[in-house]
């Protein structure tokens, strides 16, 4: 049952992202009220009348800003390249803004609109959820615990057997520019939960490969922390064989857990995250610890991609920090315009200072 401060909620674009992520994280969570979806494309507008049958479902973004009363916080899940221009209507409107990663195409892209947030002074958050996916948060638990010792080197892999692209899907089809390709979808994800685990990034080599024609779809980072870490990230569409979803070898023991956080099927399969037992991993996919030939199973812990959301509410009603700093976007998305370039002339870019 909502309240009647709830935070009103608009959500602009109702496709994967805006429906089955978004949309049914944010009914899930109390002091959260869906109350707009804008969306031109017919069917979607059918599916948004029978998710939130009191939401006003809108055509167009402009219509949004007359019942600007009616919201507190607009959540962009449009493609990529209309990122930057519907969150900063959003923010002259004076509403806070959560936008879908990556905040922008480019640093250059995201640091303007950090910078315009806060000369507004409106909360502009990027939706950087798999911090909270199971196995980033057991690796977490291990690192605190001590039972890795030294990070040695982290393996990072989002892959899939994708041979031929879908039909009509932008993602792998548009520029870089409009936020095409591996590279800025899957790859946002990767860098950042690096970034979180070991700190600042100071030299990047990257291979960004388009195999299929179209964007990229099929890439290979390798990441130089100031720690020492060396961290090696994977992003393809075109893998028949997918590597382990993490393989972090330490001086103590190792972690390897196959199999990919299971909170986003589990979505789009049509299930509540408030249902019980919804981020539970079953043992038979839990990750391993491993020296040499022993190997010991790992209880894995419980993904709360709903953490997003109440910290989101949290940060709204209550004064309490943002979830994810609108910095932190910007810091993932140098490492990527930096492995762009290094994919295009073949060298190592060194960060300087590092990203973070």
């Amino acid at each position: 049952m909502q309240t009647i401060d709830a935070v009103g909620v608009a959500i602009v674009g109702y496709g994967l992202a805006g429906r089955e992520i978004h949309g049914r994280l944010l009914a899930a969570t109390p002091g959260l009220r869906v109350t707009a979806i804008v969306t031109a494309n017919p069917q979607r507008q059918a599916a948004a009348r029978a998710d939130f049958p009191d939401a006003l479902i809108l055509s167009r973004i402009e219509e949004l800003w007359s019942h600007r009363d009616e919201c507190d916080l607009v959540v962009v899940a449009t493609a990529t390249g209309a990122h930057v221009a519907v969150a900063t209507a959003a923010l002259d409107a004076g509403l806070a803004v959560v936008v879908e990663k990556p905040l922008a195409a480019t640093a250059a892209a995201a640091r303007a609109l950090v910078a315009h947030a806060a000369r507004r002074e409106v909360l502009l958050v990027p939706f950087l959820n798999r911090r909270w996916d199971s196995d980033h948060l057991t690796v977490t638990r291990l690192l605190a615990e001590g039972s890795l010792g030294t990070v040695l080197r982290y393996e990072s892999r989002f892959e899939r057997w994708r041979p031929s692209p879908a039909p009509g899907a932008w993602r792998e089809e548009a520029e870089p520019e409009q936020g095409g390709g591996v590279l800025l979808d899957l790859g946002a994800h990767l860098v950042d939960q690096a970034i979180t685990l070991f700190g600042p990034v100071e030299h990047v080599y990257a291979e960004v490969l388009s195999r299929r024609g179209g964007a990229d779809d099929d890439v290979f980072m390798a990441l130089e922390h100031q720690s020492g870490v060396v961290a090696h990230l994977w992003a393809s569409a075109l893998a028949a064989a997918p590597g382990p979803r993490l393989r972090v070898l330490g001086s103590r023991a190792a972690y390897v857990v196959d199999g990919l956080d299971a909170q986003e099927s589990a979505l789009r399969a049509g299930h509540r995250p408030d249902e019980p037992g919804f981020a539970a991993e079953p043992e038979d996919r839990w990750g391993w610890l491993v020296r040499g030939d022993e190997r010991e199973p790992v209880p894995s812990a419980e993904g709360r991609w709903r953490d997003f959301y109440t910290g989101l509410q949290r940060c709204l009603r209550e004064g309490a920090a943002p979830p994810v700093a609108a910095d932190d976007a910007v810091r993932d998305l140098e490492v990527l315009d930096a492995a762009r370039e290094s994919g295009r002339r073949g060298v190592v870019v060194n960060l300087g200072t590092g990203s973070g």
